[in-house]
């Protein structure tokens, strides 16, 4: 019998199209033989939608269209069983069931742990990084504020909130100089580098930070890296065993990579695009082997810090005279599931998809080991004014 599995996307999210291209590159490449895929779309405004219409992506250039296809449902255990229930059928119709969800989304309100927290609540097995660790991985202060602990090796970094800007941005400016010029500006909770701006000068800085502002209500300002080469290694795995991809460099017109760099390409290419694959990159990485090295131990180390699980990719800023690492982010749901790194190491995307989905099913299992609840009720002793004491 075939694992039923549900593939996440979409959600309220300025990641949301790529989201849906990542998506949609999965479930291409699943292995049908083995699973069965089930469609999940979250839409904008977070309804979560089912149906084969969702499976061709020239159906997203009208969304109000697409939904008319489609079936709106919840997720939830119905009779033993993990459902997707159509609430406007009568006697709430199952329009399918699910075994293990498979996430693909990317950004707040859906990878930043919240899509992991409301699984959680189900109860359902799911692929990828937990709570925790998504939580960590999408939150860049908080996330550097750990590498610092550990002697992960980050740039120096100013944050703020939006109000705090607004009500003293004299105090944060001065704060900006001292670090020194360029540095990068960003939205402290967005990927593909949405909101992001290389600053060189302060005549710049104002309009990047309200730019930022626009997106999120924590920012973050750091130290440019000169000579600048980026880097990136994908890990995959869980807490007991990783491994690691081979590495690239990814090449940009721009001072950092852009949303349009990443997605968008040269505008030349017809048709859908085709997630990070657009990227101009060198596979493997144009680095000597002892900065490869420390970049492959580095990331296994992000990895366990952050207690991630799946297929993740972690971001590098390298400054190429001095040899200084730097870790930019990790990703814990990459772009395209970071497929290409995997495909260049002689992992098939096909094989990439079936190793997170039974690292998911492992998860799960060692999970139901633990002590997560007791069965027994301390409140059927419970009188009015309190338990009584048996002691």
């Amino acid at each position: 019998m075939k694992i039923k599995v549900g593939v996440v996307f979409g959600g309220s999210s300025v990641e949301h199209e790529i989201s849906v291209i990542s998506a949609l590159q999965a479930i291409d490449n699943i292995d049908k033989e083995k699973y069965e895929v089930v469609p999940i779309y979250i839409a904008k405004n977070k309804d979560w939608y089912t149906g084969s219409y969702l499976l061709d992506i020239e159906n997203y250039s009208d969304l109000e269209e697409l939904l008319k296809h489609v079936s709106k449902v919840t997720l939830q255990k119905y009779n033993n069983e993990f459902c997707l229930i159509n609430n406007k059928k009568l006697f709430n119709k199952v329009e399918a069931t699910i075994d293990i969800i498979l996430p693909v989304v990317h950004g707040q309100n859906v990878e930043d742990g919240s899509l992991a927290g409301f699984l959680e609540t189900i109860g359902i097995p799911y692929v990828g990084s937990g709570v925790l660790g998504s939580s960590l991985g999408q939150d860049k202060v908080v996330m550097k504020q750990v590498f610092a602990k550990e002697d992960i090796p980050i740039v120096d970094y100013i944050w703020f909130y939006d109000y705090e800007y607004e009500n003293n941005s004299d105090k944060y400016l001065k704060e900006i100089a001292e670090i020194g010029y360029p540095v990068v500006v960003k939205p402290a909770s967005l990927g593909s580098s949405i909101g992001i701006n290389f600053v060189k000068s302060e005549k710049d800085i104002t309009k990047a930070i309200e730019e930022a502002i626009t997106y999120d209500k924590k920012i973050i300002v750091e130290k440019g890296v000169e000579n600048l080469i980026e880097v990136n290694c994908s890990v995959l795995g869980n807490y007991e065993h990783q491994d690691v991809s081979i590495l690239e460099e990814v090449l940009s017109d721009n001072s950092i990579l852009t949303f349009n760099d990443k997605y968008v390409g040269n505008g030349k290419s017809k048709g859908a695009s085709k997630g990070m694959v657009n990227t101009s990159r060198i596979i493997p990485a144009n680095i000597d082997k002892e900065t490869k090295k420390k970049v492959e131990e580095i990331s296994l180390k992000v990895f366990k810090t952050l207690n991630l699980s799946g297929v993740c990719r972690i971001d590098y800023l390298i400054n190429s005279k001095t040899k200084e690492i730097f870790v930019n982010e990790p990703n814990t749901i990459p772009g395209s599931l970071a497929f290409y790194l995997w495909e260049a190491k002689g992992k098939a995307y096909k094989e990439l998809l079936d190793d997170i989905i039974k690292l998911g099913i492992r998860d799960y299992k060692n999970k139901q080991n633990k002590v997560s609840c007791f069965d027994t009720n301390v409140l059927k002793d419970y009188k009015k004014g309190g338990i009584k004491n048996k002691s």
